[in-house]
């Protein structure tokens, strides 16, 4: 790991601030991934502006119909927080299952969705529930946040600040995790509101993506069997030694039809 200078920012402004003044600054929030990439020596930015202790960045609260989650707020946060098991117990869920007791504790949700790991949970809920991704200048829709491998819409010294969930009608995630990472080799979120299905697949390409043959057959009917009998074509899809692209394909209307069933159970 090389020298880096490290500031503990005040507000978002200040924190955004530095790294409009320095481009090879970061923010750091749980540092999960950024750090590992240091220790590799893949990563080497000047300075490190930890945000994770801005006033307000962690919190967690209801507005109207809609869950707002700091983008401070870690995973444990997420996975124990009695209104998010209410409203979207299916969050819940998927925060708790993210890595280990210790990346729970500090990972964050503002930087897994920053740092868009292919394999990161959640980025399929983003776009499956349709949230809004809120930063320091701007409000990002889902559809238009995840743009690739580690790639978003995030511009160099944009920080996000909150994520807005709307509360689905019915929401699952399900995915077949590799057992050493945690990581999802496949994950698939499905979440109904009133007429629309949007169904987020993870783990499965360069960048999470909606499947619309998934949504067109659950849209016409919300039922295992409708979401088993849709086919993938793996063109496209990762292949590497834990699956093949074809392996991928094949478990994808396999999660998304235990999604749906679980889903269904409310």
């Amino acid at each position: 790991m090389y020298a880096f200078q490290f500031e503990r920012a005040a507000d978002a402004k200040s924190a955004v601030a530095r790294l409009k003044a320095d481009g090879d600054a970061k923010f750091l929030a749980g540092g999960q991934s950024l750090l590992a990439a240091m220790k590799l020596r893949l990563a080497a930015p000047s300075m490190l502006v930890d945000v994770a202790r801005i006033p307000g960045m962690a919190d967690i609260r209801v507005e109207g119909d809609a869950l707002v989650i700091g983008g401070a707020a870690r995973h444990a946060d997420v996975a124990a927080n009695a209104e998010i098991r209410r409203r979207i117990p299916s969050l819940a869920v998927l925060a708790n299952g993210i890595g280990d007791r210790q990346v729970r504790a500090m990972g964050t949700i503002g930087g897994s969705l920053a740092n868009d790991d292919p394999a990161a949970d959640y980025p399929a809920a983003v776009l499956a529930l349709n949230a809004t991704v809120v930063t320091d200048r701007r409000e990002i829709a889902a559809d238009d946040f995840f743009k690739g491998l580690y790639e978003t819409a995030l511009a160099p010294d944009e920080l996000i600040t909150a994520v807005r969930f709307p509360s689905p009608d019915q929401a699952a995630y399900i995915k077949f995790r590799n057992p050493a990472s945690r990581f999802a080799l496949v994950g698939v979120m499905v979440a109904r509101s009133g007429g629309t299905v949007r169904v987020a697949v993870t783990g499965a390409a360069d960048s999470v993506f909606r499947s619309s043959a998934l949504e067109q057959a659950l849209a016409a009917s919300f039922t295992p069997a409708a979401a088993r009998a849709v086919k993938i074509d793996p063109a496209g899809l990762n292949a590497d030694l834990h699956a093949s692209a074809a392996y991928r394909a094949h478990l994808i209307p396999v999660l998304a039809s235990r999604a749906v069933e679980q889903a269904s159970k409310g």
